[in-house]
């Protein structure tokens, strides 16, 4: 899990049948998670926006629920306070 700041958004009209009708952001993550690791995209279906501190799912963790979809990182929750 990767702790980062929303940055922007992606708007893609062409995509996988399986991604349609999902958010895609960018994420920054936090210095002390980088590890090296630069921006990535992540799908939000939980309603991220921009400027807020995510927490990220990566690799098989982030298709529980989209078995069927090419993803590879989802926002999962909002954080509140760190």
């Amino acid at each position: 899990m990767v702790v980062g700041k929303v940055i922007g958004s992606i708007v893609s009209t062409r995509k996988s049948e399986n991604l349609v009708g999902n958010k895609f952001m960018i994420i920054e993550p936090l210095a002390e998670m980088a590890a090296g690791a630069g921006r990535f995209v992540a799908i939000d279906n939980i309603g991220a926006g921009i400027g807020e501190t995510v927490l990220v799912a990566t690799g098989s963790a982030a298709r529980v629920g989209m078995e069927n979809a090419p993803v590879d990182a989802a926002v999962v929750g909002i954080v509140d306070e760190n």
